[in-house]
């Protein structure tokens, strides 16, 4: 599909079964439905991110939106992908901030800079990759390293649903009904539910916790006035950015996550597709790096393809990516809308600390996965040593000081893995 023919799809039958290339479509029917599917599977993370930080959902959720639209025009219509909210920005945006797991960020700003930051990282990354191509990314950041680095994330994050998010022993208890309605929608149901294990489970725990507080008065029981009174459209709480060394130096390495995260994520749908979509990946870590920017300056998270919908692709076989144009403009629909933004925000603290662990523990899994799938030797000393010191880096919060500069546990893992496996090899050579 060349850049011309951006809106140009070519209509297919929807016959079971068949596959839908990311220039074909189905009836408009048919795709403002996948559509709708995908804003399903993109939903439940999207918006739980914003949250953990203390930002405003519905400006995550519309700049999700518009990110989306931008990768679309940035690759020329060519790779099918959402982008959301990235869970890699949750460990140094509370680590920058002093976030404590409730209501808004006071903060907000600063992590705004910080992630503005990433995005100039990311994008210029981009513009190198599509200069001098992919090889030598795979090279400094090996598997093992961004398996620890990933995991080093979820791990970082393990005491704040534990220590902030349970002011009481019923608080607790809730968070443990949580995280076991998610694990059993995750391994008793099948097909889309299963696909939606944050969200159902979520759904699950809140109706749990209504029942207990506001039916049998145990605990504090959920509000929803704030949703009986807000409007069902309006302009969302967009926030400045402020930009503070410390909070840059923090926030901006993230830009390294998101190129191992965004690579993988285009080599899955290039193999899907049966499309060699190598020659689109600087495009594509340009498009994601100009969205998280333009998220950052009005109040969002910074921004990632997502592997939510990657999973609806492989599932559907529908590649199409007039899906995505489609799931863009209903999310930012959503963005307008105070109502949802207010019952997003009537979730009681102790359900949302339950789906955290249970999403922290995932990000610390998916590290180890990233080990698994590739093979990672680790009777090899090099591997072994980088992965052991990066771990505990970043659960131990290992913190340095440069002059006014800061670097916590996740700074310090990840430029630590990167230098350790640098050093470690010039070591072997020699």
């Amino acid at each position: 599909m060349s850049n011309n023919a951006l809106f140009r799809w070519r209509e297919v039958s929807p016959a079971a079964d068949a596959v839908v290339a990311p220039d074909e479509r189905l009836p408009w029917p048919q795709t403002l439905a996948m559509g709708v599917q995908h804003v399903i599977a993109m939903f439940g993370a999207t918006v739980l991110a914003p949250i953990l930080m203390g930002f405003n959902p519905n400006v995550a959720i519309l700049m999700s939106g518009i990110g989306t639209l931008i990768f679309f025009l940035l690759v020329g219509g060519r790779v099918p992908s959402y982008l959301g909210s990235s869970f890699a920005f949750i460990g140094v945006v509370i680590a920058a901030t002093g976030y404590a797991g409730s209501g808004a960020n006071a903060n907000l700003g600063l992590a705004l800079g910080g992630i503005i930051a990433c995005g100039l990282l990311y994008t210029l990354i981009g513009f190198v990759v599509m200069a001098t191509g992919t090889r030598w990314i795979e090279s400094l950041m090996p598997p093992v390293v961004t398996g620890a680095v990933v995991a080093v994330i979820g791990l970082n994050l393990a005491g704040i649903p534990i220590k902030n998010m349970a002011p009481t022993p019923f608080d607790a208890w809730m968070q443990g009904l949580t995280f076991i309605s998610v694990a059993a929608v995750a391994v008793f149901t099948r097909g889309m539910v299963q696909r939606l294990l944050i969200l159902v489970g979520l759904i699950l725990a809140a109706l749990i916790y209504a029942l207990l507080t506001n039916g049998l008065g145990l605990g504090k029981p959920i509000d929803l006035s704030g949703v009986a009174n807000a409007a069902w459209f309006g302009m969302p709480s967009f926030t400045a950015p402020v930009f503070d060394g410390n909070a840059i130096l923090l926030i901006a390495p993230v830009a390294l996550i998101l190129v191992a995260e965004n690579l993988g994520h285009v080599k899955a749908v290039g193999a899907m597709t049966g499309r060699n979509m190598d020659p689109l990946i600087g495009r594509a870590f340009v498009g994601d790096g100009i969205a998280t920017m333009v998220s950052g300056s009005a109040g969002g998270t910074g921004v990632t393809t997502y592997a939510e919908n990657i999973g609806v692709m492989a599932a559907t076989k529908i590649y199409s990516t007039a899906v995505f144009v489609v799931a863009a403009l209903i999310a930012v629909l959503l963005g307008f809308s105070p109502k949802f933004g207010a019952l997003i925000q009537a979730i009681p603290l102790a359900v949302m600390g339950g789906v955290s662990i249970v999403v922290f523990g995932l990000i610390a899994v998916a590290g180890a996965k990233i080990w698994v799938d590739n093979k990672v030797d680790f009777s090899d000393n090099r591997n072994l040593i980088v992965a052991a010191i990066t771990l505990v880096l970043g659960t131990g919060d290992y913190t340095l000081k440069f002059g006014g500069f800061t670097l916590g546990g996740i700074g310090t893992a990840t430029f630590g893995a990167l230098i350790l496996w640098a050093l470690l090899g010039r070591g072997r050579r020699a």
